[in-house]
């Protein structure tokens, strides 16, 4: 099969998110699977920093924005440890700037500007380069114009006839919503500007249209995909979904088990495996208070948290629980991110209150969130929503036990403590329901007992955990499977116009 991957990040070449992993990652277990694939990213600033030799192709792309025509080219070079081929598409004034999305003043205002002309020229490659795929797949909303074009422009185009495309949400928060205008820029007629394909609340909505115009529609776990079904988390597009519902799937995000290894992990004082995984923690964990100049105490559990510090990550929850415990209880934090200034605020307050108890580095560092994931002993992500998650994947990996709240990919990912779940040996982590500090800390109550008080259960979670498969490998079957499901669908006549 010949799939055609197009994303706005892809790692190593740009990333704001977990989008980039994925469409890192996916295209290198598809190849591995047997399939060609190729993947089209834009050519940002510092996309050339990560190593890659990009080759110009002498390509030069043509692309009507508007009434005017702008120009660009292809770059080429491969995804690393792999053959498959990334085109960069280029076009200084679009992407050669300081941020993918915006800057310290916000996202750029011509954002659905510079994603049409990226979605269009990615669409005009495949006749350039005389590369026809068998499917498209395209990602989030930069990327949503290109299953409403090919629909709508190029379906009678013999190269383009029985492309089938499929249009993967990895937040549906985040839409690519613009002013009603901006649909002169995509050079779309103006017909299919309504309520039932690209209009949203009077607004041009570039993932309704590509969620509209999409053969197949996938999200990143099972949960995610029934969860945006209903209004709490469909956000304004819980119609369309249920409507579309037969072609709607949920594939859990692998993660990259080349990355995140604890016996080959190049950033650890110590390497392990599951066999080892008590030695080596141990070391971690003591190399890790050494780092953040936390006291020593054996029996003192450690708990992790990396990422953005924003309520959407359940930080509301957070800082209560946090403050009570700094305050009474015997045990340590480590937290490694950036995001709200609000949290930044409570945070360097609580760190100058308990230096000893308390680390923090507000930033990011590759190489520490490794670090963290490998020292601390619980690792907490209670998210409002959570279409996927990565880091409790990362952590029951590394051995490190999960306190989630039970949503999207972490109600699918982490089985929670239970005397039946205990009993039969699924058990991997801690979870709760209720969006609040109350079951937050409920449930890092029932983790801590455990710790101090079952280790044999304890550890029994490390070990479920680090024996699990969370590779791409299984993701990656089920993507193919769905990719030739949508293509027979699409050859059927089953499209939507």
């Amino acid at each position: 099969m010949k799939i055609l991957l197009a994303s706005s990040e892809v790692v190593p070449f740009s990333k704001t998110g977990g989008l980039a992993d994925v469409c890192g990652a996916l295209p290198v277990a598809l190849e591995q699977l047997g399939h060609e694939v190729i993947v089209f990213v834009p050519s940002y600033r510092g996309s050339d920093n990560c190593g890659a030799v990009i080759e110009p192709t002498g390509i030069d792309l043509q692309i009507p924005i508007d009434d005017r025509i702008v120009t660009g080219t292809l770059g080429r070079t491969c995804l690393p440890g792999s053959n498959i081929t990334v085109y960069l598409v280029e076009q200084s004034n679009y992407f050669d700037r300081g941020g993918l999305y915006g800057d310290d003043g916000g996202e750029f205002e011509d954002n659905c500007e510079r994603y049409t002309f990226f979605c269009r020229a990615v669409l005009e490659s495949i006749r350039l380069l005389n590369w026809k795929p068998d499917q498209i797949h395209a990602n989030d909303w930069q990327t949503g114009l290109i299953p409403t074009l090919l629909k709508v422009e190029y379906s009678d185009i013999p190269m383009y006839e029985g492309i089938a495309s499929l249009m993967t949400i990895h937040n549906l928060a985040y839409q690519g919503s613009f002013w009603y205008q901006n649909l002169q820029l995509t050079g779309i007629d103006r017909k299919y500007f309504n309520w039932q394909q690209m209009e949203s609340y009077g607004n041009l909505n570039l993932l309704k249209s590509g969620l509209v115009f999409a053969d197949g529609i996938s999200t990143v776990s099972p949960t995610y995909a029934q969860e945006i079904q209903g209004p709490e988390q469909g956000c304004g597009l819980d119609g369309l979904l249920t409507e579309r519902r037969d072609v709607l799937a949920g594939i859990l995000n692998g993660i990259d088990v080349g990355e995140w290894n604890p016996e080959i992990d190049p950033h650890l004082s110590t390497n392990y495996s599951v066999e080892t995984v008590f030695q080596g923690k141990a070391e971690c964990k003591a190399h890790l208070r050494r780092q953040f100049r936390l006291y020593e105490n054996e029996r003192t559990p450690l708990i992790g948290i990396v990422g953005r510090l924003a309520t959407q990550k359940g930080w509301s929850l957070i800082l209560p629980v946090m403050r009570k415990w700094l305050a009474s209880l015997d045990v340590q934090w480590v937290v490694l991110g950036t995001g709200d200034t609000e949290y930044h605020r409570a945070l360097e307050s609580l760190h100058r209150s308990y230096p000893d108890k308390f680390g923090l580095n507000l930033g990011f560092s590759n190489q520490q969130a490794h670090q963290i994931e490998a020292g601390a002993d619980m690792f907490v992500m209670p998210s409002q929503y959570e279409p996927c998650g990565l880091n409790q994947m990362y952590s029951m990996a590394y051995g490190t036990v999960p306190v989630v709240r039970q949503t999207g990919g972490l109600a699918d990912t982490v089985v929670d403590t239970t005397p039946v779940t205990i009993e039969n040996r699924t058990a991997n982590g801690f979870s709760f329901v209720d969006f609040s500090s109350q079951a937050l800390e409920s449930a890092l109550h029932r983790a801590v007992d455990i710790y101090h008080n079952r280790g044999d259960v304890w550890q029994q979670l490390i070990q479920t955990g680090m024996r699990r498969d969370w590779s791409w490998t299984a993701s990656a079957r089920q993507y193919v499977d769905l990719y030739q499901k949508i293509i027979v669908q699409h050859k059927d006549g089953q499209g939507r116009e």
